[in-house]
């Protein structure tokens, strides 16, 4: 179902509160008054007052902090979802629903699962998602930091990547009745997610081809898809994702040292290339003023004899030593 918010329409609790206080006291003195004079019907309805409607009054009233919203159900039915911070008074009748009730006790033994078996992480991991299993749901802003995870990039490469994901309710009624634990439920949105964009993108291009797309050169583009996939996913849990980034990339151990042997054989090449380009246009500008300046005439023999060598002396990995002629250059 698509659950809409409702105003529940409260009252100001602390008027209430002194009203309820202030009937109990005369509905204590009424009740002695009744039972001076045998006034049976008197004192039956102050006795009734003071010991069932008066209790039955104060569970009304409901206390909320900043950022903070209680989902109310009557009987059954969802009532409306208080919000604001202060003090209310609602109908005493009504009750507040649990993000997750079915799940408590299940968390609660995993924690102690994990704490017996030294699962620090996993213990932390889950006494997070209890505290987001109250009565009151938190409308503030919430981090989603995912463990890292493997995936398989455009090309078939394996990765390591990991996202961070801001976001919060928007709507309690579906965070409450749609889904059993939204916290739960946009985790593992995230990682659905996360999945089917890195198969659509290679972890890196070349420099040549500047047209595709790849997650370490367009991260922005990728997590804008990324948030509006999430966005998607999450909308029947009432969740409004504010941002999605990615927190870590790598390849996988397993293929790492490999392609950080293609990256050095890549970048060697390139140098390798600008090398050469540079040392050809020195080479041509240095036979072009000798024949201006008519030098020295060279023929073509001894052209390329001294291209030769100049290519040899530019291009090399170490310092040239220079063989002084100090006869004929024929």
């Amino acid at each position: 179902m698509h659950y809409e918010e409702i105003d529940p329409k409260p009252k100001n609790g602390m008027l209430f509160l002194i009203l309820n206080i202030t009937l109990m006291v005369l509905s204590v003195a009424v009740f002695i008054l009744a039972v001076n004079r045998e006034s049976f019907l008197l004192g039956f309805i102050s006795a009734l007052y003071f010991l069932l409607i008066g209790p039955i009054m104060f569970a009304g009233l409901k206390i909320l902090k900043p950022n903070e919203a209680l989902v109310l159900t009557l009987f059954g039915k969802y009532y409306g979802t208080l919000k604001g911070e202060g003090f209310f008074f609602v109908n005493p009748f009504v009750a507040a629903a649990s993000p997750a009730p079915s799940s408590l006790a299940a968390a609660a033994n995993a924690i102690a699962a994990a704490e017996h078996s030294g699962g620090a992480g996993a213990a932390k991991a889950g006494a997070a998602g209890l505290q987001h299993r109250g009565k009151k749901i938190s409308l503030k802003t919430i981090t989603l930091n995912n463990d890292k995870q493997k995936i398989n990039d455009q090309l078939g490469n394996p990765i390591i990547i990991g996202i961070v994901v801001i976001w919060r309710v928007v709507n309690t009624a579906k965070a409450v009745f749609n889904v059993d634990n939204y916290t739960e439920f946009l985790s593992i949105q995230c990682d659905s997610a996360l999945r089917n964009i890195v198969r659509l993108y290679p972890y890196d291009i070349a420099d040549d081809d500047h047209n595709e797309k790849s997650l370490r050169g367009s991260s922005q583009e990728v997590a804008e898809r990324l948030k509006a996939e999430i966005q998607e996913k999450v909308e029947m849990a009432g969740l409004e994702i504010a941002e999605a980034r990615i927190t870590h990339l790598s390849y996988a151990p397993e293929i790492a040292a490999a392609m950080l042997q293609r990256q050095q054989a890549s970048a060697i090449i390139d140098a390798r290339q600008m090398i050469v380009e540079g040392a050809v246009g020195m080479v041509e500008m240095a036979l072009t003023k000798l024949s201006e300046k008519e030098v020295v005439q060279l023929d073509e023999e001894r052209k390329a004899a001294m291209v030769s060598n100049l290519l040899v002396v530019l291009c090399g990995n170490k310092d040239a030593q220079p063989i002084v002629n100090s006869g004929s250059i024929y």
